[in-house]
């Protein structure tokens, strides 16, 4: 907190629900030290009271892009922020945001700005995972915005799900992140990452696979990128992610293994978030299994174990890190496979959890380190796990160097 102090942060409110909750996100930023300028959107005013802001910010709100004590105050209020922070951001202002429209002052203010920004999106669940919004949100991202990922709890009308603005605790942490700047400590460094599921195939059309979705894999890459690594993902899923990262898509363990064996050799940090099958058909079909031919008999084969495989032939000085999905004694479990693979750390998570795991925005783990350290981290979104992951990779890192 002591890093806001005198710093300039201009506060986007806009015409949600959850616009109450910047009143207290206003005061603890003042509180800080730091000048608060806030900006609100003409509907944010039917949730709170400008006057409201006012008393508690650093000077009055600012509503019009017509002032006449500022010709162009979207200028002025972009080139003297040291950061923009929008809690909430409704999916309006999000999309005018990705698309580059300047229709209102918080907007005008968002693209005349050179400052980090950090948007804190809210909004009900369908409108949270409604593809428009998942493509602008990756769209941002790409261009460097922080984005605060919303919780899940009640949400307006009574509803649960995900869409609720992230407490403040989380918001004023990421602000004082992009103010500090991301942090380098990756500069000069090669990291594999895998992520999703593997698909072995039964027939044509038929395949065994599993739930993983892919986000914290492609989180865990992101973060990697920002801290100034060379990343390649090696992945089963098509999601969007920053420029500069190299993808290798592959589909079954063994295209899996192909890839990370080409890449593995020659990367510092390898992170195998990847969910890969335990077993796969002894045959797959060439032509589609039909119903009245009877149920067929799937004789399945061990797949090779990638992780254990890495483990072996760990190059002097690589980290190696596993993830260990599991429901039940998570701890022992991951233990025994840190020190069965031969890697140097591993997270762990309880993917019967509610909100953890598989297809989730969200996680929950705990990282083992070889050293017998542990960390536990609680539910937050996938790139916060990512961050303390890398965090955790870093200081190993450290440790290995020679003194």
């Amino acid at each position: 907190m002591n890093s806001l102090h005198g710093r300039s942060i201009v506060l986007g409110i806009s015409g949600g629900i959850a616009a109450y909750k910047a009143v207290e996100l206003c005061r603890q930023l003042v509180d800080a030290g730091a000048h608060v300028a806030p900006i609100m959107t003409e509907d944010a005013h039917r949730f709170i009271g400008p006057v409201t802001v006012s008393a508690l910010a650093s000077e009055p709100v600012h509503t019009s892009l017509w002032d006449d004590a500022s010709p162009i105050p979207h200028t002025r209020l972009g080139q003297n922020a040291d950061v923009i922070v929008v809690a909430p951001a409704t999916a309006r202002v999000i999309a005018a945001y990705a698309m580059g429209l300047s229709h209102d002052l918080l907007s005008a203010t968002l693209i005349a700005t050179r400052a980090p920004v950090v948007l804190c999106p809210a909004m009900h669940t369908e409108m949270w995972e409604h593809p428009a919004v998942e493509d602008n949100i990756a769209l941002l991202r790409s261009r460097g915005v922080i984005i605060v990922e919303p919780q899940s709890g009640r949400l307006a009308g009574g509803d649960i799900g995900t869409g609720r603005l992230a407490d403040t605790a989380t918001i004023v942490e990421a602000v004082t992140t992009a103010l500090n700047g991301s942090v380098k400590d990756l500069v000069g460094t090669s990291v594999l990452v895998t992520a999703g599921g593997t698909r072995e195939p039964i027939d044509a059309v038929r395949v065994i696979a599993n739930r993983s979705s892919g986000k914290q894999g492609y989180a865990i890459a992101e973060q990697a990128h920002k801290r100034g690594a060379t990343v390649t993902i090696v992945s089963t899923v098509d999601r969007q992610t920053l420029a500069g990262i190299t993808v290798v898509p592959v589909e079954t363990a063994q295209q899996m293994l192909d890839a990370v064996s080409c890449h593995a050799p020659s990367s510092d940090v390898v992170v195998m978030t990847a969910a890969v099958a335990d077993f796969r058909p002894v045959q797959a079909i060439a032509g589609k299994i039909k119903k009245d031919e009877g149920i067929p008999q799937i004789i399945l084969e061990p797949t090779v174990d990638i992780l254990g495989f890495l483990g072996t032939r760990k190059p002097a000085g690589q980290i190696l890190v596993g993830f260990a999905a599991e429901t039940s004694n998570l701890v022992d479990n991951a233990r025994g496979k840190l020190k069965r693979k031969n890697l140097d750390l591993i997270v762990a998570n309880d993917v019967s959890a509610d909100q953890v795991g598989f297809g989730h925005d969200t996680n929950e783990v705990t990282i083992l380190l070889a050293s017998g350290e542990a960390l536990e981290v609680p539910l937050a979104d996938k790139h916060t796990i990512a961050t303390a992951v890398l965090d955790s990779v870093s200081r190993v890192r450290m440790a290995h160097r020679p003194q």
